[in-house]
């Protein structure tokens, strides 16, 4: 049967296609928008190739019409109305780069509505309203793609959903906000404290006028909800997270992490254990000799461990105009290409099909599981066996102990490396640790991760 005569396909093929672009309606046009206009521009030979189509911008809403015309030119119409976008006849897909979550739910509802598909960058709007959205593009069967939402320019939702396919995914961890990991690098390579890395962040443009999104860890804790839900076939629980940003690091903290042999990295962690899901975002020691230490600036990194691929990283830019828009056109890309195809036999948008989606619990804090890096400032360095010896008997299993290197103006301070231990375990004996009268100041304890 595999030798039957098959009519060569060729003089289909090269037929010159009457083929339809794809209608592309983009509402906001600030740095993400501008960013996948210019490339779209640029690029339009190299996307048609690869979509099967022309990729066209059709329509484009903004606040700003003269700023918006001044970057899209005379020949893409303008409106200040993003419903008009959403829910206009000659749009086939809706870009939404505009960001928020309130009405942009209303506009990509809208769109969906009108058997639109979506392609957005806004991690928070799916965060929040996640579930919403994807029921309603199930129920009419379109599109909603989302790569740029996450790491940017890293492919990491398509390897997820379609790469690491075959596999049962154990955990996912990366470095997924820039802004910190650019502070966090500061840090430790000029010595500064937080405020001044901060500063210095702003003043470069990584970080925002009002930065708390980043440094608080909210924003890494919206892509990671993405990530949980692609990796484990869950629903999207922005609630679930345990969040810790890098406001109350300490300068001191980041050399002792050096001293021990570790690097200090804001993390965003989901692990699948058998009683359900740990999701965490949160500062945490990576070893100084591991690929994700030295993921530095404001550069991003996934790493991804399956049960048949074993360890996968993926590197890439975390923060960018065109960084986050050449994801924007890989998705509009994909949508280009799903022409005629129905909606079951498309990816699923987060990866497994509705009927198999699981229903893991996430575990609550106490339950989460990671070795522990305490550093204790006691009255005297004398007194590093009697700390050590009590957290043993506090069932905290200690793995290495040590003196910091004298810091100008600091005390004594005892460092200790735990085996891994439960959270609720460990924030019971750090209560108790605190009121212990070998004890001078405040306890310091952080997770370390081995990502192995």
């Amino acid at each position: 049967m595999y030798r039957d005569p098959v009519q060569s396909l060729e003089p289909v093929l090269s037929r010159p296609a009457a083929i339809r672009a794809l209608r592309v309606g983009m509402i906001g046009i600030g740095t993400v928008g501008s960013g996948t206009f210019r490339v779209l521009a640029r690029n339009q030979a190299e996307i048609a190739g690869r979509a099967g189509r022309p990729v066209e911008l059709v329509m484009v809403a903004a606040r700003n019409l003269v700023r918006a015309a001044a970057i899209v030119g005379a020949d893409v119409p303008l409106t200040d109305d993003p419903l008009r976008v959403a829910t206009h006849p000659d749009v086939d897909v809706v870009v939404e780069v505009a960001g928020g979550t309130g009405p942009a739910r209303e506009w990509v509802l809208a769109a969906i509505a009108h058997g639109k598909h979506v392609v957005t960058a806004n991690k928070a709007l799916l965060a929040v309203h996640g579930a919403e959205i994807f029921a309603a593009a199930r129920r009419h069967g379109v599109a909603v793609a989302y790569e740029g939402a996450v790491a940017v320019s890293i492919p990491i939702v398509k390897a997820l959903r379609e790469g690491l396919a075959a596999n049962r995914i154990e955990w996912v961890a990366g470095i997924i906000n820039g802004t910190t990991n650019f502070i966090l690098s500061k840090m430790r390579d000029e010595g500064l404290d937080f405020a001044v890395a901060l500063a210095q962040a702003q003043a470069l443009g990584y970080a925002e006028a009002d930065p708390a999104f980043d440094i608080e860890g909210i924003d890494a804790a919206h892509k990671l909800t993405l990530l949980a839900a692609n990796a484990f076939g869950t629903t999207v629980r922005l609630a679930d997270v345990q969040v810790q940003g890098i406001t109350a690091l300490e300068r001191v903290d980041v050399a002792c992490a050096e001293q021990l042999g570790y690097r200090i990295k804001l993390l965003g962690v989901a692990r699948r254990r058998e009683e359900g899901v740990e999701l965490r975002v949160q500062p945490a020691l990576v070893p100084a000799s591991h690929l994700m230490a030295h993921v530095n600036g404001s550069m991003n990194a996934v790493m991804v461990k399956g049960d048949a691929s074993g360890v996968t990283m993926y590197y890439g830019a975390g923060a960018g105009s065109e960084q986050t828009a050449s994801a924007v056109i890989a998705d509009l890309v994909d949508v280009a290409r799903l022409e005629g195809t129905h909606a079951a036999q498309r990816v699923p948008h987060l990866g497994f099909h509705a009927h198999a989606m699981s229903a893991l619990p996430a575990l609550p804090r106490a339950e989460a599981c990671c070795a522990h890096y305490l550093r204790i400032p006691v009255h005297a360095a004398s007194q590093i066996e009697a700390v050590s010896g009590w957290l043993a008997g506090q069932q905290v299993p200690v793995q290495q102990v040590a003196l910091a290197a004298a810091q100008p103006g600091m005390g004594a301070q005892l460092l200790v490396l735990t085996q891994p231990v439960r959270q609720g375990t460990m924030d019971l004996a750090l209560h108790a640790l605190q009121a212990h009268p070998s004890v001078a100041g405040k306890v310091t304890a952080l997770c370390v991760e081995a990502l192995a």
